[in-house]
């Protein structure tokens, strides 16, 4: 994988559109920079895996949290 992606290559790894992906960068949830003279979007690799895992551990967190409510409920 190449030090910087763009985020039509980032939108192609989630398989979501480019336009998802900017939304992601400007509310901030996604790192990513603008370079050159038109203010390309590039995303670091290391930040894009980084913004993976933090979706795993959510995502994780939520299945202990549905479990835990759903042990409360059947207390």
């Amino acid at each position: 994988m190449p030090r910087f992606l763009t985020l039509t290559d980032v939108a192609e790894e989630l398989q979501i559109s480019t336009a998802a992906v900017r939304t992601m960068v400007l509310k901030g949830e996604l790192e990513a920079f603008q370079i050159g003279g038109r203010g390309q979007w590039r995303v670091d690799t290391q930040k894009f895996e980084d913004f993976i895992e933090h979706l795993h551990k959510e995502q994780r967190q939520r299945v202990v949290e549905t479990d835990h409510q759903r042990d409360n409920q059947q207390q």
